[in-house]
């Protein structure tokens, strides 16, 4: 499994988001969506709706359905991720049943139930989901559409597979509001998915009218830890040659990069942007 680019530290790294990540989605099963007949779309959700009309609990069935999927996966997941896939399935179970035996039932409001439910799910798949790892089921689904379709979002492929989950849901426990409270937690998972995994690539893109390129490329290079571009202009109502330096940087160090211009030039014409993607060597890598 460890190769060149995939190093101790990495392993460890997967081994604890897993680890995190599969309980949050599990507790939140657990103390919220199962108590309140929600079924979240998804092999869990399917599971829960399985639950209510078999003897067997949530997490077994969770695991039972997971299985066959990870079996016609596993050849587009390779080795890595399949193992920790497989591992986030079995800690899913686990979770699921762990919360329903030893965590309180919440049950005073089904509507908060399924926006708790829903954020803490989107939380926990969010964080597999940047390690390229997932829980199974329908989390496996969108991972491997989203190969096929890097277009789009992770958090709008899984609300589409999970739609289908619901619609059965609503078939056996015979309840409208099955569907309803289940399509919020369904959103709200996936907005907040697509916050995580889209998020995380945000930047601010800062650009630098000045007489002091240089001596500003320089300065950003040594205090930021961020690159910087020159590229010449002219003041398009003085006619004067300009300098205009291009940087990207993180939301976290944009007050400290912003200091810096105004020490290296106080009269430089500075304006950011948001930027939602960035690929390349400190952000996203290809």
């Amino acid at each position: 499994m460890f190769t060149k680019h995939y190093k101790f530290t990495d392993f460890l790294l997967d081994i604890l988001l897993s680890i995190i990540g599969s309980a949050i989605i599990g507790f939140s099963f657990a103390v919220f969506t199962v108590p309140n007949d929600i079924a979240p779309g998804g092999v869990s959700g399917l599971a829960t709706a399985l639950a209510y009309v078999t003897p067997i609990t949530v997490g077994v069935w969770s695991l039972l359905l997971n299985l066959p999927l990870l079996v016609l996966a596993w050849r587009r997941l390779g080795v890595r991720s399949l193992v920790f896939t497989l591992l986030c399935t079995v800690l899913l179970s686990v979770f699921i049943d762990l919360g329903g035996n030893y965590l309180p039932h919440y049950t005073n409001s089904t509507m908060l139930a399924s926006l708790y439910s829903g954020v803490l799910s989107g939380a926990g798949i969010g964080i597999l989901f940047l390690r390229n790892i997932s829980t199974g089921g329908t989390d496996l689904l969108a991972l491997l559409l989203r190969k096929l379709l890097p277009n789009i979002p992770s958090g709008t492929l899984l609300l589409v597979a999970d739609a289908i989950v619901v619609l059965i849901a609503v078939c056996v426990f015979r309840n409208v509001d099955v569907a309803l409270y289940s399509t919020i937690t369904i959103y709200v998972t996936s907005k907040v998915i697509d916050a995580i995994t889209t998020g995380i690539d945000h930047a601010k893109v800062i650009y630098i009218i000045t007489d002091k390129g240089e001596e500003m490329a320089d300065s950003i290079n040594e205090n930021t830890d961020r690159g910087a571009t020159i590229v010449p202009a002219v003041g398009g109502f003085t006619k004067d040659e300009k300098q205009m330096v291009m940087t990207v940087t993180r939301t976290n160090i944009l007050a400290q990069t912003l200091k810096l211009i105004k020490q290296v030039d106080p009269k430089a014409f500075t304006f950011v942007v948001d930027s939602a993607e960035v690929h390349g060597e400190g952000f996203k890598q290809d």
